[in-house]
């Protein structure tokens, strides 16, 4: 790697034969110039309504004849499906107004800017086929793949106008550029930063105790992969950390440390989320800025104090917005800023001799999304990791891997530029950030009291909080001696039916932002009768008592999850026999599918008419050891109960244990559901397991 932070022999981006160009490479290329011609109409349509729309006086032509015939080819320029459309914002109110219902064509911008992100996603899929599984990609190319561009226009303003989608589509960092820009011409702009809290409104940084643990595991000493480290291990929570640091020369400087976005974990109060990336692109007072402000401040660093600032991803982001302004340059001596793995906002550094050290992960498409121009006083440290998945190439101890063995010069380089801090930590504190604008995900049924219990794969908060999931919960009749046969073996355990029949439920779910961070869970369940106090059709009249009320519950036959994190905490907080393995699911449609090759389980089907049901809230039964655990499951959404003669489910005929034996011993390989209770969207906190003395 060159001392500019380019590998050697790498051909720059604007010096490649056409001929040597990958697709990937020609659609990019194809969607920016697109993209910029949409950029020009959209600026004629503008130019446009603002002659139409101007008072008489400054009208060009002012004969009555001469002026009404203008203003009748310039109306029809912006009215006419062939023309160039009415603007987004109030231009194209006040002409719907003059027009009376008729609005016109939808603007000709638009449909361009709706080619320019069809040739993006392409591009992005053409180079990262995984990302085709991602929840709020399949919602974007769903709506795209419309019929005809006006059509595809409406579904993507409808889909910008979806709570749900906001988050799903936020996410999506390979398109953001293409997403603002077809966001602004569909006067669909994300909602402005909330103005700062003054007087004795709440603080945007409230500075935190640390557990024994991650105190521990932070370094005690400057470095550049000891900050990094830092980061990662209080990224989960949304924490920035401030480290008070002896130089060599005996001066003692600032670190502040800030993390990225969590991918598929709710924000809890903080301004550090999917939607505020985006606003991080657009200015540079956005909520996670004014937060670290705000942390800055609280931790009471002197005026005129040597500080250096490092984040990774959108906290990279906003650390560098932090440092074009003047003010905070003003008061403070901001010596370097380093951002891993993060978009750069267009412009420099306030204070001219502030350092600044990027540092990217050519698979990493985050970066790849807004690239910055080079100028004096910057270092650019691009490598090629050993990985292209994202979003695994994005994520933080990735980058620290790499940093150690693909590009240890760029670590060596970095290093040496913080000198100044390479010294002892004497002192480290951890500030939560708050966006006291916006109430924290899931509000109000999410916003529980919480404690952190360890596991094997690190500590994890409970309650665990679903704040975006789907769900379709597969109901099969199956002989209850089948299901008796698959229960433990222990006398007071039964399973709970009418006679000789009782419910096998197969639930799919992908949960889109969780604590656990994203993932699919298929689960196979049968319902069990009180353990101590087994009653006749006992789960039927068990479901007239309040959730946590209940005797009965489902027991897990089988659990497959797609992280070790849900594997890991299913066996350890809830006792459910659960194993890992690859499963790609679609709920949120009319259309169930579900493809889990390792499993050899497939579903694929349509959802008939529906009609509402209760909230199917439940108690889950699993066992650790000797003993059973309970764990109780509480949901907020709007299920509904549909006929199962649409969906089929399907085994591979070498579908390995447990889940597919245990399906065939049940009957239900090649089985139609009775029926299928379907919720595309709700929230879940489920807490940890009770072991019972049973």
């Amino acid at each position: 790697m060159r001392a500019d932070g380019h590998a050697p022999g790498r051909p720059a981006p604007g010096g490649q034969d056409a001929g040597q160009r990958t697709t990937e490479q020609l659609l990019r290329d194809g969607a920016r110039e697109v993209a910029e011609v949409a950029d020009g109409v959209r600026a004629v349509a503008e130019r446009t309504a603002d002659a139409l729309l101007a008072p008489p006086h400054k009208r060009a032509a002012r004969h009555p004849r001469t002026g009404l015939t203008a203003r009748w080819a310039l109306l029809r320029a912006l009215t006419d499906p062939r023309g160039l459309g009415a603007p987004a914002g109030a231009a194209r109110r006040r002409i719907a107004r003059l027009l009376g219902a008729r609005r016109g064509g939808e603007p000709l911008a638009a449909l361009m800017a709706v080619t320019s992100l069809r040739l993006r996603v392409a591009a992005v899929l053409a180079g990262h086929p995984e990302l085709a599984r991602d929840p709020g990609m399949r919602r974007l190319t769903e709506a795209l793949g419309t019929r005809g561009d006006r059509e595809a226009v409406r579904a993507l303003r409808t889909l910008f106008r979806d709570p749900g989608a906001q988050r799903a589509l936020a996410a999506l960092t390979p398109v953001l550029d293409e997403l603002l820009r077809v966001r602004a011409l569909l006067d669909a702009e994300p909602p402005a930063p909330a103005e700062p809290e003054t007087g004795g409104g709440r603080r945007a940084a409230e500075a935190v105790d640390l557990t024994d643990r991650e105190r521990q595991s932070l370094a005690t000493e400057g470095s550049l992969l000891g900050f990094l480290r830092n980061i990662d291990i209080l990224a989960p929570e949304g924490r920035v950390l401030v480290q008070n640091v002896r130089g060599p020369d005996g001066v003692v400087r600032y670190v502040v440390q800030a993390p990225g976005t969590s991918s598929g974990r709710p924000r809890h109060g903080s301004p550090r989320d999917v939607v505020g990336a985006w606003r991080e692109q657009l200015t540079a007072d956005s909520p996670y800025t004014r937060a670290l402000r705000s942390a800055i401040e609280e931790h009471g660093i002197p005026r005129g104090a040597q500080l250096a600032l490092i984040g990774h991803g959108e906290g990279g982001t906003a650390l560098l917005n932090l440092a074009r302004d003047a003010g905070f340059c003003r008061a403070y001596r901001l010596t370097h800023v380093i951002a891993v793995g993060a978009p750069d906002p267009a412009g420099r550094p306030a204070d001219p001799r502030t350092w600044v050290g990027h540092v990217i992960n050519e698979h990493d498409l985050v970066p790849a999304a807004a690239p910055a121009a080079a100028h004096p006083g910057r270092y650019d440290a691009r490598y090629t990791g050993p990985t292209r998945a994202f979003p695994e190439s994005h994520l933080l101890r990735e980058y620290i891997g790499h940093l150690r063995t693909v590009a240890p010069e760029a670590r060596a380089h970095l290093d040496e530029a913080l000198t100044p801090y390479r010294g002892p930590v004497v002192r480290s504190q951890a500030y939560q950030l708050k966006d006291p604008a916006h109430p924290p995900e899931g509000h109000p049924f999410l916003t529980l009291p919480t404690s952190s219990i360890p596991t094997t794969t690190g500590p994890v908060g409970v309650p665990v909080r679903y704040q975006d999931s789907a769900a379709a919960h597969l109901c099969f009749p199956v002989r209850t001696e089948a299901v008796r046969a698959l229960l433990p073996d222990v006398p007071w355990m039964r399973p709970s039916g009418i006679g000789r029949r009782t419910l096998a439920v197969l639930s799919l779910y992908e949960h889109r932002c969780s604590t656990l961070g994203p993932y699919t869970e298929i689960a196979l369940s049968v319902p069990v009768d009180d353990l101590w106090r087994p009653r006749p059709a006992d789960f039927a009249t068990d479901l007239l008592r309040r959730a946590d009320l209940r005797r009965t519950g489902r027991y897990v036959l089988s659990l497959a999850v797609t992280t070790e994190e849900a594997r890991v905490a299913a066996r350890e907080l809830w006792g459910q026999p659960a194993v890992r393995a690859a499963a790609e699911v679609h709920l949120t449609g009319p259309r169930l599918r579900l493809s889990a090759p390792g499993l050899g389980i497939a579903v694929l089907g349509r959802l008939g008419p529906g009609v509402r049901c209760p909230e199917p809230d439940w108690a889950l039964y699993g066992r650790r050891g000797d003993s059973t655990v309970r764990t109780a499951i509480r949901t907020s959404g709007r299920p509904r109960l549909h006929p199962g003669a649409g969906v089929r489910l399907r085994l591979d005929t070498a579908a390995a244990e447990p889940m597919a034996g245990q399906l065939r011993r049940l009957g239900i390989d090649t089985a139609r559901p009775l029926f299928v209770v379907a919720c595309p969207q709700f929230m879940v906190h489920r807490a940890a397991g009770a072991v019972l003395p049973r």
